[in-house]
This record gives structure tokens, sequence and C-alpha cells, in this order.
């Protein structure tokens, strides 16, 4: 593929590539866009190559991910100098932290093929080709992530209505 067609196609897929990036770095927006540049960069400079054996999306999120997994082995025994700040978060922005903390609280695999499936509309076929695992192990994960997810939701609930 000629770089001009792979340049168009990265901008095509930018904000669901960024937010699956996101995703794969536990939300932390920083480390996502450096991933993000980093899977640009790669497949840019013909480090990462689309091979047409999968759809672009589905190649594209694999690659996603497998830099994302580098990224996070760099990362985890580094710490960060930046103060904390107290910021106003709208009720909105506290309303999704919670959804990504209880989301957080699932396995990786579940995790990743709930995002996948629900989020990015993927098939679990389609999610089982960018986690590289068979269809049984991905269908197996979903099930139980989402009655994980349920049941986490129904405990936050519960909570909540205690109060």
């Amino acid at each position: 593929m000629k770089k001009r067609q792979l340049e168009n196609l990265l901008k095509e897929f930018h904000q669901e590539a960024y937010h699956w990036s996101r995703q794969c770095c536990s939300f932390d927006e920083d480390l996502a866009k450096d991933v993000l540049q980093q899977v640009y960069l790669k497949i840019l400079e013909g480090k990462a190559i689309y091979k047409e054996k999968s759809q672009i999306k589905t190649w594209l999120f694999s690659v996603i991910r497998f830099t994302a997994l580098e990224w996070k082995k760099k990362v985890k025994n580094t710490y960060s100098l930046e103060a904390e700040f107290d910021v106003a978060e709208t009720e909105q922005e506290i309303d999704t932290a919670s959804h990504e903390e209880l989301i957080e609280k699932l396995t990786e695999r579940q995790r990743e093929v709930l995002l996948l499936v629900f989020y990015h509309n993927l098939t679990l076929e389609k999610a089982a080709e960018i986690m590289e695992i068979s269809i049984g192990s991905v269908r197996t994960h979903y099930d139980r992530g989402k009655r994980n997810l349920k049941a986490l939701i129904l405990k936050k609930t519960l909570h909540e209505n205690n109060r």
C-alpha cells in the first residue's frame, strides 16, 4: 500500500484509533497519545506492514494493542513528578470516570473483548483476530466480562442507594 493511501486511512480511522489506544492504556490520555504517535510512525516508516490478511481497522487495532503493551512495560517502572491539582469535575466527567473504574476492575482480556465489541462495534471474530486468541477464548472472556461488569454495576448501585 502506498504511503499516501496509508495516510488517508490513518486520518479516516484516527478517532476510533485514539479511543482504542486510550482504552489499551488504561484510559491514560497522555500515554494513549504517545502510543498512537508511535503506531503512526511504525506504519509510515514501514515497520508495521498491512498484508491485507484482515480488514485495515482490525490490523490497525492490533498494532495499537501491541504497541500499548510495549509502552506499558516501559512505563511500569517510572513515576510521575507532576503535582496533583484539585480541578472541579462536571457530573458527566465523574460519571465517565466511574464507568472507566468499573471496566478497569475486569481482567485485561475481559476488558479488551468488551471494549472491542461494544465500543468499537467489532464482531467476536474480529476481536479474536486483534487479540490473537481463539474465538472460543473470546466468547468465554466476553460472557464472563458481561457477567462480571453487571455484578460490579449492581454492587455500585446498591452501595450508592444505601448511602
